[in-house]
């Protein structure tokens, strides 16, 4: 039997976090009783995510919600909290969460004085905003952030989390910008980079790049998550000059967009090696010497 819905849920926005989260809770049993969302993508992706869901202004979705969800863009969200404190539409014992990963219970401080409970929770994971990402939830994490000193706040984090079907970590409110900018750096720049990894394999020929790269990187990621610096492999690991100085001067001249960031990641990597005691401190200096001399890999030189 499915059991009876226990809080009211309202989402805005209807975007891909927010309609995902909002189908995760109903199917927690909880009833989504209004969302808002202006733009044809929100619309199509709430009226597949949360049917028979009444699209409405913000205001009009949190007064009607018991649990509201504000899943906007980070600097959208302080200034949607206070219009929405304006407006009288948050009430005391609501419970208002918002999904951003770069703010902690800060930015709900006019919710909190309204008598409402402030919560972050930030699943630690990449959006598409269709139905697979329910099914991704059970393997993902999600940041939650309440008031220190706040237990009871706490748990109900923690319950929300655990009856979305993932997995709840606690995050001080005062590591909640590393936290962000650490899960930003991996995630957003890997996609970025191995963008970019495709792109070179085009330019040099290679039809279906990622056919070809999958298997290495997926590889790559199991040995880092396993073994950490230990893992590290390849030329800059290895101290063969020769390579990287090859690998500068081709990208120079083939990818010149894509030479800096190699670059840039070589010397972390040099570093991490040097650490690690995998590469001898004189390799790292001459790669370091090298890495930093602008005019290796000018197409000139």
């Amino acid at each position: 039997m499915m059991r009876p819905a226990r809080l009211a849920v309202g989402v805005v926005s209807a975007g891909r976090v927010g309609s995902v989260l909002g189908a995760a809770l109903a199917r927690a049993g909880h009833t989504v009783v209004a969302a808002s969302g202006l733009s044809g993508a929100s619309l199509a992706r709430a009226e597949r995510l949360l049917p028979d869901v009444p699209l409405l202004p913000p205001d009009e979705t949190v007064s009607r919600a018991d649990l509201v969800l504000l899943a906007l863009p980070d600097d959208a969200l302080a200034g949607m909290v206070r219009g929405l404190v304006a407006t009288g539409s948050v009430r005391a014992g609501q419970i208002v969460v918002h999904t951003s990963g770069a703010h902690g219970i800060d930015v709900l401080a006019p919710v909190a004085e309204a008598g409402a409970l402030p919560l972050a929770l930030h699943p630690v994971m990449t959006f598409t905003g269709r139905e697979e990402d329910l099914e991704r939830l059970a393997a993902c994490s999600i940041g939650i952030t309440a008031a220190a000193d706040d237990e009871a706040a706490w748990h109900v984090g923690e319950a929300l989390t655990v009856e979305m079907g993932a997995e709840p970590v606690r995050i001080p409110d005062s590591a909640r910008a590393l936290y962000h900018a650490a899960l930003t750096h991996g995630a957003n720049h890997l996609m970025t980079l191995v963008a970019d990894c495709a792109e070179v394999l085009r330019e040099a020929g290679i039809e279906q790049p990622e056919r070809l790269v999958a298997p290495l990187l997926s590889a790559a990621l199991d040995n880092v998550l396993r073994h950490g610096d230990r893992a590290l492999t390849g030329p800059v690991a290895r101290g063969d000059l020769g390579t990287v100085r090859k690998h500068l001067a081709v990208l120079a001249d083939r990818a010149p967009d894509v030479a800096p960031a190699y670059r840039a990641l070589a010397k972390r990597t040099v570093a991490r090696s040097t650490a690690a005691g995998l590469l001898d401190t004189a390799a790292a200096k001459d790669l370091t010497e090298l890495l930093d001399d602008p005019a290796e890999g000018h197409p000139d030189q």
